[in-house]
């Protein structure tokens, strides 16, 4: 599997011999040997990179919490200017974009709307759009696999920096593919490229690749957080712990107030499908819970095919609701630069979700009433698709 970023480099288009270069990039943003992308575009089109991007976490991934900025700074070994998109400014200001052709776009996505990173690219797009400034989109795999989809679409009455557009939670997109129904369905006028990854199907997961995982944030170290994370991002939008300041966040999750072996028994009758929920203590060092023992679960996902980890966190989270009436809580805002709406409903994108567990609604009978707005989403994003 050849990412985007080498298939430029070995081979760049016409374009990149005369055009000035901007690169959104992170940590992941590297080839095979762990070499940087910002390196390797300044040395394979010498003097056209003009200034680096940075989406939430940071250039180095160092930020670890949500709504914690990154600054502008001047790379030490390029000597161009860094430019936050995560802060106050969510947006690239003109002056950046003036000064360049052709934006690239080196990003590690993982299937997930409410991944920032997608948020960020839209955004982009839409500004790049304006100006005439040309976005590549320099494509890598959805490492969860880009054949199953699931979820409620956002409404757009909903839209927030963890989703801006109508989505499921797991869309199955690459972030090249994303970029594609972004720039047709919400007209963002913008001229893009897409550079697709060679090799990848859609059935093949990120440990298919044979490419090196590198922490897209610093939340995610695992592929197997990877996985559960479309559903147990959820938790962000609650008081329990989904894992934060230890070393498997969103495998794990707790309270204090939970009793495992309670929640065990009613989850006999609401059989989950491919996961294993193993019972566990631990001690968030940072976040919710700091310092005080948690009781839950670590998800270990037995059966990827099998396996819904929305599904599987909304009837986690209905058991809960209904177990734990007065210590269970839906976090309030701030949350992603929002203070006044729910972070849980903008986390589901329809506040519907949270009024139907409020209800005690079963996530069965939740699931099926927005199955018909789910099945055309999939056929639609079939001509969207760069991957057999």
């Amino acid at each position: 599997m050849i990412p985007g970023l080498e298939i430029f480099l070995q081979d760049p288009p016409a374009w990149a011999a005369t055009a000035s270069l901007g690169l959104l990039c992170h940590p992941p943003s590297v080839d095979r040997n762990f070499q940087p992308a910002p390196e390797l575009v300044a040395r394979r089109c010498p003097g056209r990179l003009q200034v680096l991007f940075s989406p939430q976490h940071g250039l180095k991934g160092e930020k670890q919490d949500n709504m914690i900025a990154s600054p502008d700074f001047e790379d030490p070994l390029l000597k161009i200017p860094v430019v936050s998109l995560y802060g106050p400014r969510l947006e690239p200001p003109r002056e950046a974009l003036d000064n360049i052709d052709v934006l690239l776009v080196d990003l590690q996505d993982v299937g997930t709307r409410v991944y920032t990173y997608g948020a960020t690219l839209a955004k982009v797009m839409a500004a790049a759009g304006k100006l005439g400034v040309k976005v590549v989109v320099l494509d890598r795999p959805n490492p969860i696999g880009g054949l199953q989809v699931e979820g409620n679409l956002l409404r757009p009455e909903w839209a927030s920096l963890v989703g801006p557009y109508p989505l499921p939670m797991r869309h199955g997109f690459t972030l090249g593919e994303l970029a594609r129904y972004y720039n047709l369905t919400r007209n963002l006028d913008c001229d893009l490229e897409v550079i697709p990854a060679r090799g990848w199907c859609r059935g093949d997961y990120f440990d298919d690749t044979g490419l090196p995982w590198v922490m897209p944030s610093p939340n995610l170290p695992t592929l197997e957080g990877a996985i559960v994370y479309p559903g147990q991002v959820l938790l962000e939008g609650t008081n329990l712990s989904e894992g934060r300041g230890t070393t498997r966040p969103f495998e794990l999750f707790g309270a204090p107030y939970l009793s495992p072996r309670r929640l065990r028994h009613e989850l006999e009758a609401l059989p989950l499908p491919g996961v294993v929920l193993r019972e566990v203590a631990f001690e968030p060092t940072f976040h919710k819970w700091a310092g005080e023992p948690c009781h839950g679960f670590q998800l270990h996902v037995t059966d990827r095919q099998a396996f819904k980890p929305y599904y599987t966190t909304l009837t986690l989270l209905w058991v809960i609701r209904r177990l734990y009436p007065e210590q269970f809580a839906w976090r309030r805002p701030p949350y992603e630069y929002e203070t006044e709406r729910l972070p849980i409903d903008l986390l589901t994108g329809d506040a519907i979700v949270r009024e139907g567990l409020d209800a005690g609604r079963p996530p069965a009978e939740l699931a099926a009433a927005w199955e018909p707005d789910l099945a055309a989403f999939i056929e639609t994003s079939r001509e969207f698709w760069l991957y057999s």
